[in-house]
């Protein structure tokens, strides 16, 4: 979300306010699809990056009108979606799970590797992109 207009805390504040619920609601049930979910700040913009188990299972918690998240875009649009003090975005994208491939160095789980598992540096399987940046990756150093 990005608040447009600070002082309109009666337009933004329900959008802000409905993410939390909705995630609460969905890590409180592991077969939601939700798979992993980190929120972002930045100035006016709140963004969460979530990780679903399909595309499925994303639209069948979105429509489903027992789960918050139907009524929370119900209520956006009735209240908020029209007076521009704050605004929304989805982002979908759907990757085969053979082109997918995360690199840590040095840092606990984060991001896809949160969401589901790691495997320690050197063991990741030959991918078109490790193919591709072979050589430019330096050699992990041992202990003397």
């Amino acid at each position: 979300m990005r608040i447009n207009r600070l002082r309109a805390v009666r337009s933004w504040w329900p959008v802000f306010a409905a993410m939390p619920r909705m995630l609460s609601e969905l890590s409180a049930d592991p077969d939601s699809g939700l798979l992993g979910a980190r929120s972002y700040f930045s100035g006016r913009v709140v963004m969460v990056l979530q990780y679903w188990r399909s595309v499925d299972a994303l639209g069948a918690y979105a429509r489903d009108p027992a789960r918050q998240h139907q009524p929370a875009w119900m209520l956006f649009n009735r209240a908020a979606a029209g007076s521009g003090d704050v605004g929304i975005f989805h982002e979908t994208y759907e990757v085969d799970a053979a082109s997918i491939e995360t690199v840590y160095a040095n840092m606990p789980p984060f991001g896809l590797g949160l969401a589901t598992s790691t495997a320690p540096r050197g063991t990741r399987r030959a991918s078109r992109t490790a193919n591709r940046v072979r050589g430019s990756e330096p050699a992990v150093p041992t202990a003397p």
